[in-house]
């Protein structure tokens, strides 16, 4: 097997919230978000105001544009959060409720502070750890690349570690967790 082989094979074995946490955001919610954009936008520009003043059009396009967007990143908040608390196990009806219906925003961020952290099965035995975790605390399997020395977390790439500067390939760590060989 060849080294290209080797990288784009351990490449593929990442989880799923690494990197794609945009993917995390439903076509409900981006189409809902389009829809109160352009809503917005209509309102503010299109139906007759009172009273307009001469020169209030440009002020009146930016508080149009910034409400817009601000309602419709709302929207977008609200799908990413109908997503995110699936993944995390958490209850979806309690906190759409407490992010809907928490005024200013505030039940987004109330939710962000709260949120539990990813969990992921050991492949081993199947306990449920978080994600951070580099050895499973029931059997001992290697879930990540660790140095042999200080026991911190390394890269999969690496070849010295980054906080002892400990030579990786003494290591002897398995199969798996290895990207280059000599």
């Amino acid at each position: 097997m060849s080294l290209i082989q080797r990288t784009s094979d351990t490449s593929t074995e990442r989880s799923f919230g690494e990197g794609d946490s945009l993917k995390l955001v439903p076509l409900w919610s981006i189409i809902l978000a389009v829809i109160v954009f352009a809503g917005v936008m209509y309102v503010f520009n299109h139906a007759p105001p009172p009273h307009r003043r001469p020169g209030s059009l440009p002020m009146g396009l930016i508080f149009s544009y910034t409400t817009a967007t601000a309602l419709a990143s709302y929207v977008l908040l609200i799908g990413y959060i109908s997503r995110d608390v699936k993944r995390r196990n958490m209850s979806a009806a309690l906190w759409m409720l407490v992010a809907v219906g928490m005024p200013g925003g505030i039940g987004a961020v109330v939710y962000f502070l709260l949120r539990q952290p990813i969990l992921m099965r050991c492949p081993h035995c199947t306990t449920e750890l978080a994600a951070s975790v580099h050895f499973c605390p029931q059997c001992q399997f290697q879930l990540a690349p660790v140095c042999g020395q200080c026991f911190r977390g390394t890269q999969i790439t690496d070849v010295y570690c980054a906080q002892c500067g400990h030579d990786l390939a003494e290591d002897h760590a398995p199969a798996r967790l290895r990207a280059f060989s000599d």
